[in-house]
């Protein structure tokens, strides 16, 4: 398809006609320090280990021994903090450098800057080795609050005050007890209280070595998962050991909790890791699945990885959810260790490789709960990848994949991935939009961990948000990374950074020697879309009604409901509001849907706990600030009466707090009496 011309759909007189539109592209706002972000991620105190090591030749049979993410794992959260109408963006660090809380000004100045607020507003964390970060409003006041990892240390919980601060309240939640190595968090309400509970992945030891993850025999030194319940009041109760989710315990870099059966409750999903261990079929034995565990609605939880179709073996590290093909079930992505990497390594230890092995993979999910593997198409190959989202960035009205990621492999670092864009057919079928970040900085060297995706600049576009822990000196080569093509649009740019120099290029086990160069430290890029095409959009930001409303009984951010688009003439696109996800980070609550060139549309949302709201009559251009309405559209319990009296009152109770004025009760209320008409 031309670059230039782009199908998109547009409703006339109730008939689907097609019309041209521009292509959107990408451009970095914060490269060279500009915009206000400075960031530059610091080393953890592991990259001291490999001082000696590049004194002498390394050998590949030291490579388990060697440190791992000695420049971190940082990761990304974009959130309103502030409660002024943008998005601001923390980032997180390394010992002796804060944390960043970019407090967005655009709108104090109509242009899009930042100023680093962390220090003052009481999340700089600066002498932990912070990695990823998830937020939510955990005592429903109407702020988001902050839950950010760290490295071989206890994990902070910050609460927002409301005026700007924060509040480290770690020790009297009991969430900051313990010392770990997570990797990614998850915000969520398992149990329909209506009080955010928080789910953590953790990885293994100290990151002094990579001992777990190359080996079997040191299974010891991974560390479980764990599940806390909010128990009111700030503080929270371990039910790891009686939820059910120690099945098993392997590596995990991301963790997602997202209603993907959508029958109501909050499932728990798992990205763990093979690592370097050969899998089954070569002798070894597969232990790095897709882990998932399906909610019974209280919170107690079963694997069901053996029968959902995600126990396959794998290097996974990032999840995104979404409808990709449009079918009405939720699909899901997962970033891998990726076909050149594989096969590179297959190459240079001999195990046999075929393309598809270590795919980064999207995965069309069933209406019985079981999700299928969808081959990679038109992508051939895929690049390794970290953090990963799933967003119609082109606002044509299907869901599309963006992903990044670099790897350490001590004596080089991957460098395959330049900035994955997948875009959609419509179909679930993708394809790479090369031209996309053309104009943007230069993933190849940047080893990207964290990736984020929202509206920063409110303009219906979604934007991209990357933060790397290392990066590679303009002047520092690069080299191919396999010597033949794979036959993908990701050959070209399918690269690695010489750490290293192997003495003997036709012997890898010779060993290698250091090349001198050091990587800079990592990298925050804010990547703007240039929004040009014709594409109508819609914002859609949930509000839990939880202590607003008699019976409300969702969150204050909604996070777990799932919401569906429907634009006139066009499909039906759905999209989970999550509490973390991707790798390390989270993505913007408020989510924006793409229209096409259609001029209305409907919104159609299924909170936590089961409970249906629709909204007519949407237009194009349009935020939405939708209240969890108590009463649902679908039941077979109240007769009409009944439903009109229940709706009226919920959304007077709304009003009555001023979230929202007399005619958008109205609005609510109509559509609300309209959709219980629709199925009855």
């Amino acid at each position: 398809m031309s670059r230039k011309l782009l199908s998109v759909s547009v409703s006339v007189m109730g008939a689907l006609v097609t019309g041209p539109a521009l292509a959107v592209s990408f451009s970095d706002i914060a490269a060279g320090n500009a915009a206000g972000i400075e960031y530059r991620r610091g080393a953890s105190t592991n990259d001291v280990l490999w001082d000696s090591v590049r004194q002498d030749v390394f050998k590949l049979e030291g490579l388990p021994g060697s440190p791992g993410n000695t420049r971190g794992a940082p990761g990304v959260a974009l959130l309103d903090y502030d409660r002024d109408g943008d998005l601001d963006i923390y980032v997180t660090n390394g010992p002796g450098v804060a944390n960043s809380l970019y407090s967005s000004q655009l709108q104090e100045s109509g242009e899009l800057s930042y100023i680093d607020t962390g220090l003052d507003a009481g999340v700089a964390a600066s002498d932990q080795d912070s990695t990823g970060v998830c937020f939510g409003d955990i005592d429903n006041d109407g702020d988001p609050d902050l839950l950010v990892l760290g490295r071989n240390e206890p994990n902070r919980l910050f609460e927002n005050q409301g005026n700007g601060t924060f509040t480290d309240i770690s020790d009297t939640s009991r969430i900051g007890v313990g010392v770990h190595n997570p990797s990614s968090c998850a915000m969520g309400d398992i149990d329909n209280d209506g009080l955010l509970d928080i789910y953590i992945g953790n990885s293994y030891s100290d990151w002094s070595h990579r001992l777990p993850v190359m080996l079997f025999g040191f299974e010891f030194m991974i560390e479980a998962n764990q599940l806390y319940v909010n128990t009111g009041n700030n503080v929270f109760s371990d039910v790891s050991a009686s939820s059910g989710i120690l099945t098993q315990k392997e590596i995990t870099w991301a963790v997602s909790m997202v209603d993907y059966d959508q029958d109501g409750d909050l499932d728990i999903i798992s990205a763990d890791d093979q690592g370097g261990k050969p899998p089954a079929f070569v002798g070894g034995a597969d232990v790095g699945f897709i882990r998932i565990y399906n909610n019974d609605g209280s919170g107690h939880f079963t694997d069901v990885t053996d029968s959902s179709g995600t126990r396959q073996y794998g290097a996974w590290m990032g999840l995104a959810f979404g409808d990709l093909n449009q079918d009405g079930q939720m699909d899901m992505f997962a970033s891998n260790f990726g076909d050149y990497a594989g096969l590179f390594t297959g190459l240079s230890t001999g195990l046999p490789y075929q393309v598809g092995d270590w795919t980064s993979s999207w995965f069309f999910g069933g209406g019985d709960g079981v999700f299928s593997r969808a081959p990679a198409g038109a992508v051939v190959a895929t690049p390794f990848g970290w953090g990963a989202a799933i967003s119609d960035y082109d606002n044509d009205g299907d869901a599309d994949i963006v992903y990044h990621g670099g790897a350490d492999f001590a004596v080089f670092q991957d460098a395959t991935n330049p900035g994955a864009v997948l875009q959609n057919d419509g179909t679930g079928n993708f394809s790479r939009d090369t031209p996309a970040l053309a104009g943007s900085t230069d993933h190849v060297r940047r080893n990207v961990k964290g990736v984020a995706m929202g509206d920063l600049n409110n303009d219906g576009f979604p934007d991209i948000v990357s933060v790397s822990g290392q990066d590679w000196p303009a002047y520092a080569p690069v080299a191919p990374m396999l010597p033949f093509p794979l036959g993908g649009p990701f050959d070209a740019t399918a690269m690695l950074w010489p750490t290293f120099f192997p003495l003997d290029p036709q012997d890898p086990s010779a060993g290698f020697v250091w090349s001198g160069i050091d990587p800079l430290d990592g990298t925050l890029a804010v990547e703007i879309n240039s929004a040009e095409n014709s594409n109508h959009w819609v914002r859609v930001t949930m509000l839990g009604t939880s202590g607003i409303t008699s019976h409300g009984g969702v969150n204050r951010d909604g996070i777990g409901a799932v919401i569906r688009f429907t634009p006139e003439g066009g499909q039906t696109a759905m999209t989970p509001v999550q509490g973390g996800s991707s790798y390390a980070s989270q993505n913007s609550l408020a989510k924006t849907f793409g229209m096409g060139m259609a001029k209305s549309g409907t919104v159609d949302i299924l909170w936590p706990g089961g409970v249906r709201n629709r909204l007519h009559h949407v237009h194009p251009s349009e935020a939405i600030l939708f209240p969890e309405i108590p009463c649902s559209y679908d039941t077979d319990s109240q007769s009409i009466h009944a439903y009109s009296r229940c709706v009226w009152k919920s959304l007077s109770e709304v009003k009555r707090e001023h979230l929202i004025n007399r005619r958008q009760r109205l609005r609510f209320y109509f559509s609300a009496m309209w959709a219980y008409v629709e199925n009855h």
